[in-house]
């Protein structure tokens, strides 16, 4: 049997950004944002589309003037994966968004201006059904609360979104998500869980500027985690300054680890050691490249000796264990045959192809299975 997560998640309120259920029962959404130039259709409908193909939910794409405001129309048009517009300041921009098929707006709603302002962008969410998210970040807190604080405290994060949730609750308008996002782990962390029993709203988790591909990774991997743990969070992004497919895996990776989605391939692979019967991290590096593009969930443990080979493989879809004079492969859980050393990876991807169309092929059929009553 395997062992299922024994994460209880808070219970919050589920919005729409487009086909994506963001909160209550709904599964974590991962998010990423383009960094192309909006401006540039062409770049930004062909990033948008990767991060699509890698698995993401949910995109984010600045739209800093209202000539990226036409550049994201056209945008819109191209691709299907729902859209967040991130805007700050131009209300104008906004209202201009709202009317081209935008899924969510990501303001503050603090910055926007005057209280007229405020109340048409909010107008224009609710007459077009688009939620609203509230992103605040250590990085830019009013200077108000940097003077009353000193420096960004979690208290400082808190307050500064609760300025902003005041405004949305005293124009009735509850659909809206929150972020609040500091590069700080403990920071970040401290700040989502007091705001986690003051509000039903769903949050989306974040450790905003993380930083490159290994520390960005490590850096999100230990606050999310911390935060999910606690069953705090809706929906994530791993900010990285790497190409943004990676935010994309290393989402799924957190997730998959703490048994919250399934997508992609969970591998399970020893650090290898002299006891190995074929090289263990090239046949890794090699498969996990061929086998990018998969987003069935399926459980591949590749094992290099007997020592803990044959347990692992018997918890996993597909598993190898290294052997003398041959390797031997696991399917389902059971003994099925040997594998030599030569043509190792050619074969253990169709072997995981072979089961990954299996699945869906299985998945599928189930999904045509129409129960009469």
């Amino acid at each position: 049997m395997k062992f299922e997560s024994p994460i209880h998640r808070r219970k919050s309120r589920k919005i729409w950004v487009g086909n994506v259920p963001v909160g209550g029962d709904a599964p974590i959404a991962v998010q990423s944002m383009t960094n192309t130039d909006t401006n540039d259709v062409k770049a930004t409908v062909a990033q948008v589309i990767q991060l699509q193909d890698a698995g993401a939910d949910i995109v984010r794409i600045s739209v800093p003037t209202l000539d990226a405001a036409d550049a994201f129309a056209r945008i819109r048009k191209q691709v299907n994966v729902p859209l967040v517009a991130d805007i700050h300041f131009d209300y104008k921009i906004a209202l201009k968004v709202a009317e081209l098929g935008v899924d969510c707006l990501r303001i503050n709603p603090g910055n926007i201006g005057r209280e007229d302002r405020i109340k048409s962008v909010i107008s224009a969410a609710r007459n077009n059904g688009i939620p609203i998210r509230i992103g605040v970040n250590a990085g830019s807190l009013e200077k108000d609360l940097q003077k009353k604080y000193g420096e960004p405290t979690p208290d400082a994060l808190v307050e500064s979104a609760m300025r902003h949730i005041d405004i949305l609750d005293r124009h009735d308008f509850q659909e809206y998500k929150i972020s609040l996002k500091a590069s700080d782990v403990f920071m970040t962390v401290a700040a989502y869980r007091k705001i986690a029993s003051q509000i039903e709203q769903p949050l989306h988790l974040g450790i905003t500027e993380a930083g490159g591909l290994r520390s960005g990774t490590v850096k999100s991997s230990v606050g999310l985690g911390m935060l999910l743990m606690d069953g705090i969070g809706d929906t994530i992004r791993v900010s990285l300054a790497a190409d943004p497919v990676h935010e994309v895996k290393v989402g799924f990776d957190i997730l998959r680890s703490l048994k919250l989605r399934s997508k992609g391939i969970n591998f399970i692979a020893c650090p290898s050691c002299s006891r190995q019967n074929f090289d263990v991290v090239q046949t890794m590096n090699d498969l996990e490249a061929r086998l990018d593009d998969v987003i069935a969930p399926l459980d591949v443990a590749i094992i290099g000796c007997i020592v803990n080979g044959p347990g692992e493989a018997k918890e996993t879809d597909v598993g190898l264990t290294g052997g003398t004079p041959a390797n031997l492969l696991y399917i389902d859980g059971a003994p099925n045959h040997k594998l030599e050393n030569g043509n190792l990876v050619d074969n253990l991807e169709k072997i995981i192809r072979d089961k990954v169309a299996e699945r869906e092929a299985s998945a599928a059929c189930a999904d045509n299975i129409i129960v009469k009553v």
